[in-house]
């Protein structure tokens, strides 16, 4: 089905209300994948007129977010990511991880930005920074979806070299799955176990007895419902 396209009605509306004249959109991806980092990217795109057919990167097929990822990279007028790794999810939790994230990204940009829009109804960011959430941000804000698609195909890339750099990871199929749930990636966890690339912390472990010992229990509370990546389903 046809989508609207993305607009810059949110962004208008904090430089008129806010005074913002620099305004970064920001969206994540990996948060539900059993391995991997979680990925964020900062875009900062003014007011220009977007490349035909962006919106949120789960709306297009992984042909046209290849395409159209690095014709982004060089419209916007600047763009950050940043990584949290399995290692830091595991032993912050994912919000925390989040916002180490997405500050790593903002952080990253040439200028700071006075004000954000964050994809989503929860602001993992907080203080000092500016923020408006907004549900479905990156289907209806240009500089979310624009971040939205650079994230996805950054940490797609990440993960497919994964599989390949090493004979002892082709098992996990990373290239295919980019490290979310699949009958193939839970196969090799189970004869093989984790990697360093897994997170310990994610309740896949408890459906595999030969590797139960090796889960860390979480120091927040608030990531067992962040957890999507628990279910032994698909979420790509």
């Amino acid at each position: 089905m046809p989508y609207e396209p993305p607009t810059h009605t949110v962004e208008r509306s904090l430089r008129a209300t806010t005074g913002a004249k620099t305004v970064a959109g920001v969206d994540e991806v990996g948060r539900g994948a059993w391995a991997g980092p979680v990925t964020v990217c900062a875009a900062v795109t003014g007011l220009r007129k977007p490349p035909a057919g962006l919106t949120d990167s789960k709306l297009i097929t992984p042909k046209r977010r290849a395409e159209l990822a690095p014709l982004l990279e060089g419209w916007v007028t600047a763009y950050g990511l940043g990584d949290a790794s399995p290692q830091e999810i595991d032993d912050f939790g994912m919000t925390a991880a989040l916002r180490l994230a997405a500050v790593r990204a903002l952080e990253a940009l040439p200028v700071r930005p006075d004000a954000v829009i964050l994809d989503g109804k929860h602001d993992y960011l907080g203080e000092p920074w500016t923020v408006r959430t907004v549900i479905k941000g990156d289907q209806s804000c240009v500089a979310v979806a624009a971040a939205s698609v650079i994230a996805k195909v950054h940490r797609d890339t990440m993960m497919a070299e994964l599989g390949v750099e090493s004979g002892e990871y082709a098992a996990f199929a990373f290239d295919a799955n980019v490290g979310y749930p699949s009958p193939v990636h839970r196969a090799a966890l189970e004869a093989l176990g984790p990697t360093p690339h897994h997170r310990l912390s994610w309740s896949y472990l408890d459906a595999l007895p030969k590797w139960q010992h090796l889960k860390k229990v979480r120091i927040s509370a608030e990531a067992a419902a962040l957890e999507s990546g628990g279910q032994l389903g698909f979420d790509f």
